[in-house]
């Protein structure tokens, strides 16, 4: 679906189950983002399928280009709590480093201001994760607010529209 110098990125699938189950299986990843038994990760892909259904955008799984293999995930999620759509990026520990986070991350913010009508996208990083602070200001986003996801608090980044890329108008829409 996307496609950068290095990587390949696509929606990812409930068949990628057990791909997802190893990556948030690492602690060094699930220090920030958490883990997912079999049956949790299948209820999140799920999710992550229905919300490409219905929005037209989720999360992706990363590949690289020059192998085919699954190096972690990226994307748009919509939290409906925020009603704001987030820009996250998660690698395997063994691919820190080389700079695919920022660059599959850029390439899901490019491709969501050119796709989507938001005004501006999030990054939810949780206190420590100096990484993906890292990341984030890479790409432009500025500290927010602060806020808690799923119970834990979160310092809200935000990146805004860029001015010379008008959103996409879509005209009033009838009851």
């Amino acid at each position: 679906m996307i496609e950068t110098e290095r990587l390949l990125l696509r929606p990812l699938h409930v068949s990628d189950v057990d791909l997802f189950v190893e990556l948030h299986a690492d602690p060094q990843v699930n220090r920030f983002v958490g883990s997912f038994s079999r049956q949790q990760a299948l209820e999140r892909l799920t999710a992550i399928e229905r919300q490409w259904a219905e929005r037209g955008h989720g999360l992706c799984a990363i590949e690289l280009k020059s192998s085919g293999k699954f190096i972690g995930r990226s994307g748009l999620q919509y939290w409906e709590q925020f009603d704001e759509v987030e820009l996250g990026w998660t690698l395997r520990a063994d691919h820190w480093g080389h700079g695919y986070a920022t660059e599959a991350a850029q390439a899901c913010l490019d491709w969501g201001f050119a796709t989507l009508d938001d005004d501006y996208f999030t990054a939810l990083i949780r206190p420590g994760n100096d990484a993906s602070v890292q990341v984030a200001a890479r790409l432009g986003f500025a500290p927010r607010r602060e806020d808690h996801l799923q119970g834990r608090p979160v310092t809200v980044y935000a990146v805004d529209r860029p001015a010379d890329l008008p959103g996409l108008r879509r005209g009033p829409v009838s009851p």
